[in-house]
């Protein structure tokens, strides 16, 4: 089943969205270590509009089990996406000018799909494609008619997914220091 995602998901959700954020190699990670970043994404997911807050995420649920993920929102939010986590980085005692992102991501009009993870126990078995496949409906509710993504030069696997499922380049764009190419999907 693919449903919303709840604030109670944020300490199964942390660890996935850790796996995209460990690939990208960001500085956050490295300066607080994976057990603290993990703890403060958890906690930032009860905040509704933060990235990785829970109404911006999709949840595949196999046997009561959290799958698989999708985050995303749009391009008009990218400046205040991350202000949420601000108030939980303040609660830790850590600096309010830490940032996940620095770089911009989205490109204009656009619902942009931040992050997409399969729990490795279900990796292989058609999650990514389901919850890929799950998103026109929920962008089309956001008043969305293209979905936009970033993926890494590095993950042919990944480009080869979303190709099939009708992205096509449109762009590339340097986030923490790699390149990407920029795919968008009209719907």
């Amino acid at each position: 089943m693919i449903r919303l995602m709840t604030k109670e998901d944020g300490a199964v959700v942390a660890p996935l969205i850790l796996v995209i954020l460990k690939d990208m190699e960001l500085p956050f990670v490295t300066q607080y270590g994976e057990e603290k970043t993990i703890e403060i994404l958890a906690e930032a997911a009860a905040e509704a509009n933060y990235r990785y807050g829970f109404a911006n995420g999709i949840v595949k649920e196999v046997d009561g089990k959290i799958a698989g993920v999708a985050f995303g929102y749009a391009a008009e939010e990218e400046p205040t996406i991350d202000e949420p986590l601000t108030k939980v980085l303040e609660a830790h005692g850590m600096d309010t000018a830490a940032k996940l992102f620095t770089d911009p991501e989205t490109f204009p009009n656009e619902w942009y799909l931040d992050s997409i993870c399969v729990s490795e126990e279900f990796r292989g078995q058609g999650i990514g494609s389901e919850l890929l496949d799950a998103l026109p409906n929920l962008v089309k509710q956001k008043g969305k008619s293209i979905i936009g993504l970033s993926v890494d030069k590095a993950n042919p696997g990944a480009r080869k997914l979303y190709t099939r499922k009708g992205f096509k380049a449109v762009g590339e764009v340097m986030i923490s220091g790699h390149l990407y190419d920029h795919m968008q999907k009209n719907i």
